[in-house]
């Protein structure tokens, strides 16, 4: 104790520990899914700035540095699991890398699809070069995120979201075969980043939200949900992106993961209610409407999520999805700013 009932400070990954064992750390972590914006920190382009292992590196821990939040994140884009299925990646000047072309046109792409070497695919081993590089900065003090894209949602990419839809309904012989070939991809570049030094392994799954996938479909999701990760050697998150998770907590909650990343179409209150004790929730700021917050927009935002979500722990302050490179570092710094003058433990603020 430093003062009064005031906390002793933590690391960061003291911090998101004691915070998943649904404790109350010395303040409310915080984690801002950084990915792009480390090339405005090198002065690099987009493409430029994830062509290298130690530009990936250095920026996450300048902004690591600047923005004091808990996690780093090397993290580049989904669209490089397609690529390691010789798919094609398009690059933006002022947001994040896409998938192209279709690689699955037919039903022989799908016979034929072989789960890719991951020391074949350069843009995955640059992501295990820039892991290895912060775990031997950050050490086991600052928690480092890896991410995979699910078997489940993977296809969108891979063949388009249309021909995807009839593949389920049409051909459940072809469906299950592609879900092997990804499963075991999944499997493989998950275990690859956690050896290489990733303290947990985000699972993105915008599929698994009843608003996008219903019926029979989401339930095949959440069982090679929890298959998958049941082979993942390290603790997960599972991310729906900005899609809705409420409806299928409980859903979630049985996959065994760790923390749920919970979209602003959530109801926080109702969201902290049914995870109490059993699932950390991750979220929500709103990514988008962040480009044009004031820093009172700001401050007056993260009051109000941590007074509903943070009290008793098993909560970490973050964007509800990548936060898109129109935000400025006014804004993130007044996050951080904010997070760390109302997060504090034990919370107060809403008495004064």
């Amino acid at each position: 104790m430093i003062a009064g009932n005031e906390k002793s400070a933590m690391t960061s990954m003291e911090r998101v520990l004691t915070t998943l064992g649904h404790q109350e750390p010395d303040r409310v972590p915080l984690s801002l899914l950084l990915t792009i914006h480390g090339a405005r920190e090198l002065g690099l382009s987009i493409k430029e700035y994830f062509s290298k292992a130690e530009y990936v590196a250095e920026g996450q821990l300048r902004m690591l540095k600047k923005y004091r939040h808990d996690c780093v994140n090397p993290f580049c884009a989904a669209a490089m699991a397609v690529k390691a299925f010789g798919g094609e990646v398009i690059w933006y000047e002022a947001g994040p890398p896409n998938s192209g072309e279709p690689i699955i046109k037919t039903e022989k792409d799908i016979l034929s699809l072989q789960v890719p070497e991951l020391s074949d695919t350069p843009c995955l081993v640059r992501m295990l070069e820039s892991i290895l590089m912060l775990k031997e900065k950050v050490r086991d003090e600052v928690p480092i995120m890896g991410i995979v894209v699910s078997p489940f949602s993977l296809p969108v990419m891979q063949m388009g979201f249309s021909a995807y839809i009839e593949l389920m309904h049409e051909r459940p012989e072809l469906f299950n075969r592609l879900m092997e070939v990804n499963q075991e991809f999944c499997v493989a570049w998950a275990n690859a980043q956690i050896r290489a030094g990733a303290t947990v392994v985000c699972y993105f799954d915008a599929l698994l939200s009843p608003t996008i996938t219903a019926g029979v479909h989401r339930e095949t999701g959440f069982r090679i949900a929890r298959n998958t990760l049941a082979r993942i050697n390290g603790p997960s998150a599972i991310h729906m992106a900005t899609a809705a998770t409420l409806p299928v907590i409980e859903d979630v909650i049985a996959t065994g993961t760790s923390i749920i990343g919970v979209s602003i179409m959530d109801d926080l209150a109702e969201l902290k209610a049914s995870c109490q004790g059993r699932l950390t929730i991750l979220g929500n700021l709103n990514g988008v409407e962040m480009r044009r917050w004031t820093p009172e927009q700001v401050e007056k935002t993260v009051k109000e999520i941590i007074a509903v979500a943070a009290p008793g722990g098993g909560f970490i302050l973050a964007d509800n999805g990548e936060i898109p490179w129109q935000v400025g570092e006014e804004v993130l710094t007044a996050v951080s700013d904010a997070v760390h003058k109302w997060g504090r433990y034990p919370l107060v603020f809403h008495n004064e």
